[in-house]
């Protein structure tokens, strides 16, 4: 009896400590794919992304409850640079508050896991600047993605994610005109995100 209560202690210590998250093996190998709506068009647009949970694990797991919990649903992409990069994951985006998009999120932010390079369609969480944030631990929820690849940022951001469909759509959202905050002129809604299995993928 005192040694299975020892297992289960030490199980339940290694989960609240963050090294074994729960139900972490049913999750593995999953994309995201984002539908979007651009300006009034009734048709939605598909980007996939393919989450990488080996080079970013806590950024990803925490991706995945977001999207499990719908937090993304109905939140805009709200900052622009044509060519280049492409932002959203602010919820203040969703009531368009144009000053104050790019600081909002949960409430809490993920330890950097600064490992993968920013290739063209990478996947990076955003975060605050290293003079109030020296460990560059990620935001909750904001993220962007690279249009280009973007050496410059390597080994500064977390990138935990790769666009494997979509990025001629992206490219397109990027030239929109926007407002002096860069923020788009025109309304780019991330209608809908879900989790799906690779292998289920076509």
């Amino acid at each position: 009896m005192r040694f299975y209560f020892s297992l289960f202690f030490c199980a339940l210590v290694l989960i609240l400590s963050g090294c074994v998250t729960p139900h972490a093996s049913s999750r593995r190998s999953t994309m995201a794919v984002m539908l979007i709506r651009i300006g009034r068009e009734k048709d939605l647009q598909r980007v996939v992304i393919s989450l990488d949970e080996h080079a970013a694990p806590q950024t990803v797991h925490n991706f995945q409850d977001l999207v499990e919990r719908h937090y993304y649903d109905g939140l805009l992409f709200y900052r622009l640079f044509a060519h280049s990069l492409i932002q959203t994951g602010d919820p203040h985006s969703r009531y368009r508050e144009h000053d104050n998009s790019g600081t909002g999120g949960p409430g809490y932010t993920i330890p950097a896991e600064i490992k993968r390079a920013h290739l063209k369609g990478a996947v990076a969480a955003a975060r605050l600047p290293d003079n109030i944030n020296p460990l560059r631990a990620s935001n909750g929820s904001q993220f962007y993605i690279c249009l280009e690849p973007m050496p410059q940022l390597n080994g500064q951001y977390t990138v935990f994610g790769q666009v494997i469909e979509g990025m001629d759509l992206l490219e397109k959202m990027s030239t929109s005109p926007t407002n002096s905050n860069n923020f788009p002129i025109q309304k780019m809604v991330l209608v809908s995100l879900r989790l799906m299995p690779k292998d289920t993928m076509r």
